[in-house]
């Protein structure tokens, strides 16, 4: 039997959404079912202020009750991730390695070394880059950008991308499944995470910028 999200809410004492990000991944998810689920995380993937951890809870809470199956909110979800991640990766390709060069170089704060190391450094690590970085907040779609500048091999981007985005969408699937009504509290929780991850990374970046700025310093006469 399927129900629409709106009979759902009339068979469970929770909130339906109304509005905001919750209430359009809501009304995708009602009118196309997985398709509109898959929908979402790419738009998710390609803009990354689109919070999957609303997306996902909320499209197990309607696996839930039987507004789609498990297997096509896993299955929709995860090739929504890999479209939406080989977009910024053709982002990354056509920008290319010699406009990034020709753009870093004219960044205060930077030597084109500095470039160079990390060109090498997604060389060594660039597998473990993607695949783990589908599974971080925030990272997980800006890490498709420099595999498509360095060009990793498409169909190793995508099986990597396919393989972190499946693992990412279950656990979040299966909470707001799990969870039924109270499928939002997921939401708050990865959103946390979130805030760490960004707060850390900021840190890293202000840290990373003082000490080329003592550097600098340094080196004058």
């Amino acid at each position: 039997m399927h129900l629409t999200l709106s009979a759902a809410r009339e068979l469970s004492a929770g909130p339906e959404p109304q509005g905001g990000i919750a209430g359009w991944a809501a009304g995708l998810v009602e009118a196309f079912g997985g398709p509109g689920a898959g929908a979402a995380i790419a738009l998710e993937n390609v803009f990354p202020p689109l919070p999957s951890e609303i997306i996902l809870p909320l499209t197990g809470f309607a696996a839930s009750q039987g507004v789609l199956s498990i297997a096509s909110a896993l299955f929709w979800t995860t090739l929504g991730s890999v479209v939406g991640a080989v977009v910024l990766y053709g982002v990354g390709a056509v920008f290319g390695r010699q406009r990034m060069h020709a753009w870093w170089a004219k960044l205060p704060l930077v030597k084109s070394s500095d470039l160079l190391r990390t060109e090498a450094w997604f060389a060594r690590h660039g597998t473990k880059a993607v695949l783990l970085g589908r599974m971080v907040p925030v990272f997980r779609s800006l890490i498709s950008v420099p595999a498509g500048v360095e060009r990793m091999p498409l169909p190793v981007f995508v099986a990597l991308t396919a393989t972190g985005s499946l693992v990412w969408n279950t656990v979040l699937v299966m909470a707001g499944y799990w969870l039924g009504d109270q499928w939002d509290v997921v939401g708050a929780y990865v959103g946390v995470v979130s805030k760490v991850v960004l707060a850390l990374a900021v840190v890293a970046l202000i840290g990373y910028v003082a000490l080329r700025v003592r550097g600098r310093r340094r080196e004058r006469p």
